[in-house]
């Protein structure tokens, strides 16, 4: 009978239009200090923690006032403590996320196999008339079929779930050999190469199955020098899935890198690390603290110490999405082989400017300065001539052609400001599809 009492009060109480008013507002007006006060919380945590880390060791280190080793001990388990926050945690953490995703690359071919065996009638008296009579029968070597064997390696990682692959395009190059990918649960697999870029050092590469584990893309606009990174890859094409960390040492890097097969081409713009990037890393992820791809490694400076090179990956995103879409690269190119122009150069050269881009063959005799049948052929861009800016944006160390080329479309027209023979003038070029080479 209480029971009931107390709930018509209750009832009564509510149906009192001004007390629940009251209530309601009273309660929201709670609940929005306390979201107020979490937020400021959450956003001193760092200066909280702190502060509640400095106290605990103070108290801790009274408390063993009279130990010999207290305050050491005290200060090796705070730190002990704090390990969650640690780049040592954050490392580990990427690593297990992204390990599963990054691939080893073999590359095998059938070469010659050969044995050797002793004929009879090849006899041979190596010193003549000093000792006459002294013959003896000289091995030779000939061939006894083929066998297959490992000539290279690389690294790859997954970028979506169906088997889709990217590396570098020197790492699969060749026309004549067999491809095969280890994932790193140890399983081989068949790979076919579906794309290799005309422009970057970059390739794409397939293997069948489904469910791959794949690594999400970065920003690589966002970098800052001295940002950790972590680098995993093929170390030396025998030590699969070597992980090495580093920083951001360099942005915007021009280099020329050298395939070892006698080819070399410029890359700018490439990011430089002291993460250690060693031969057969080539194609593997440069990532962040996160797990995301920020670069390609693609390079290593000769003889240096710790001097690696990556693509930014934003420059490899578009060729991603052209495999995926139309199962191709599809990128605009212009046509020509150039140096940069810069002060060292003027002065050495006795050039007008020093800025722009120089078209210059290489030194072999197939690298031609521009390439017959390409737009900037058909546009009438010769040997010798300087390309000083690309619609109307000036072309120095912060802005290279090859950049600025990537951001136009096939099909598009852009204005070149050219100095050709001391006379500056304006050339349209109607950018067509680069071929895959």
């Amino acid at each position: 009978m209480q029971e009931i009492n107390i709930i018509k009060f209750i009832k009564k109480v509510f149906a009192n239009k001004n007390f629940a008013t009251s209530f309601l507002t009273s309660l929201l007006s709670f609940a929005l200090i306390a979201l107020l006060g979490f937020g400021l919380a959450w956003h001193n945590r760092a200066k909280i923690f702190g502060y509640f880390a400095k106290e605990y060791l103070r108290e801790t280190q009274n408390q063993n006032s009279n130990n010999e080793n207290g305050p050491q001990a005290v200060t090796e388990r705070i730190l002990e403590k704090e390990t969650i926050f640690s780049q040592e945690h954050f490392v580990v953490d990427a690593v297990k996320k992204t390990n599963p995703a990054v691939v080893s690359i073999i590359i095998s071919k059938e070469v010659p196999k050969y044995e050797t065996y002793i004929d009879p009638n090849q006899q041979q008296n190596p010193f003549g008339d000093m000792f006459p009579g002294f013959y003896f029968n000289i091995p030779q070597y000939r061939q006894n079929g083929t066998e297959k064997k490992q000539v290279g390696g690389g690294s790859g990682f997954f970028v979506s779930a169906d088997g889709l692959i990217v590396t570098n395009k020197h790492v699969v190059d060749q026309k004549d050999v067999e491809y095969t990918v280890f994932t790193n649960d140890g399983k081989k697999h068949t790979a076919k190469v579906t794309a290799r870029d005309p422009i970057l050092d970059i390739a794409l590469i397939k293997i069948e199955g489904t469910g791959f584990p794949y690594l999400s893309l970065g920003n690589s606009d966002k970098l800052e020098i001295g940002q950790n990174v972590i680098a995993i890859g093929n170390a030396l094409g025998e030590y699969r899935n070597t992980v090495s960390v580093g920083v951001v040492s360099g942005l915007a890097r021009s280099i020329t890198a050298s395939t070892g097969a006698g080819s070399a081409e410029i890359l700018d713009h490439v990011i430089q690390t002291d993460a250690a990037i060693n031969p057969g890393n080539s194609g593997g992820p440069l990532l962040d603290l996160s797990g995301k791809v920020i670069g390609v490694n693609v390079a290593i400076a000769q003889g240096s110490q710790n001097i690696g090179f990556a693509l930014p990956i934003n420059s490899v995103k578009s060729a991603i999405e052209s495999v995926k879409s139309t199962g191709k690269i599809i990128r605009p190119y212009l046509g020509i082989r150039y140096v940069s122009v810069n002060v060292e150069m003027k002065e050495k050269n006795n050039l007008t400017v020093d800025y722009g881009v120089l078209v210059k063959g290489g030194a072999n005799v197939n690298e031609l300065a521009v390439i017959p049948g390409s737009p900037a052929d058909k546009a009438g861009i010769v040997e010798n001539d300087i390309v000083l800016e690309v619609d109307g944006v000036k072309l120095d160390d912060k802005t290279s052609l090859a950049s600025m080329i990537r951001q136009k479309s096939v099909g598009q027209i852009i204005k070149l400001k050219v100095l050709s023979k001391g006379v500056e003038k304006t050339v349209p070029v109607t950018l067509e599809v680069a071929k895959d080479s």
